[in-house]
């Protein structure tokens, strides 16, 4: 299989930070969704993607190639989405466009004025008069107008409303419905990656903590409950993010863990946000 990214051993220190060897590859074809709490290093991480900065050892591939030797080559397939709008604020619509087409050599001004009209862009107002979701279509019409082979994403959807944040999901679901292009999805908004995700890649204080697919993800952890008296020293070993009130405890346990658990002990089944904030809590082992 083809990854449109793939990293390995990926070190970068600051001073009061590190990524410490992170690997992961995301699959041609497909979305990953990129989680982790504020500090965690995702943001360093798509940094060092882009060559923004410079890593301190490993390696970074785009569809095949070093993303600093070829760096030019890669970036006229690519297209990055932050959570704000980059473009002059007292450009016109109209005006994005002739700004920006010249660094592409794919560009389409056909697919820019189809998209433009598909999300009733309106072409003779302002950046700056536009409202969040309307930046946020302008950025992805840019985005797609190169037919960019990768979409990396640096939480889009955050002050978007719900019915905003589902209509940018689903432009993204036609997006990759060819087989051809993948995103990276960095978000703190984690039930949007439960409707689209593939693959889930878990960072946690600079370190992978899960990489693989988000099915796998949810079926490799459980979250379990039980009284003062179910929480043997085996069963507090392996929890991850254990708590506990005079009523019981609470956590995350691997589901290779779940043998011989008392019958009072009530297993569930996570969400993405539930194993995110079990596993910020730092407590607990992960095998």
């Amino acid at each position: 299989m083809n990854n449109a990214i793939e990293i390995q051993n990926l070190c970068k220190s600051f001073k009061d930070f590190s990524l410490n060897n992170i690997s992961f590859s995301l699959p041609m074809g497909y979305i990953m969704g990129f989680v982790g709490q504020n500090g965690a290093g995702k943001t360093t991480t798509i940094q060092l993607i882009l060559n923004m900065i410079n890593r301190d050892s490993g390696k970074i591939k785009i569809f095949g190639l070093d993303n600093v030797q070829d760096e030019q080559r890669i970036k006229q397939d690519i297209a990055v989405v932050f959570d704000d709008i980059y473009f002059v604020d007292s450009w016109k619509v109209r005006e994005v466009e002739t700004a920006i087409k010249g660094f592409y050599s794919n560009w389409s001004s056909k697919l820019f004025d189809q998209y433009i009209s598909s999300f009733h862009l309106p072409m003779e107002k302002k950046v700056k008069e536009l409202s969040r979701g309307m930046k946020m279509k302008l950025m992805l019409a840019v985005a797609m107008s190169h037919e960019a082979k990768l979409l990396i994403f640096d939480e889009p959807t955050s002050g978007l409303d719900p019915v905003a944040r589902d209509e940018l999901l689903g432009i993204l679901s036609k997006y990759i419905a060819d087989g051809q292009k993948s995103i990276l999805f960095s978000t703190h908004i984690t039930s949007d990656l439960e409707k689209i995700a593939d693959y889930i890649t878990l960072i946690d204080h600079g370190n992978i903590f899960y990489s693989g697919t988000k099915d796998d993800l949810l079926e490799s952890f459980c979250i379990v409950r039980g009284g003062p008296h179910d929480l043997t020293d085996e069963l507090k070993k392996n929890i991850i993010g254990l708590t506990t009130n005079i009523a019981g405890f609470a956590g995350l346990l691997p589901t290779s863990k779940i043998k011989n658990l008392a019958p009072e002990i009530v297993t569930e089944t996570p969400s993405i946000d539930e194993i995110l904030i079990s596993i910020s809590k730092g407590e607990g082992n992960h095998e």
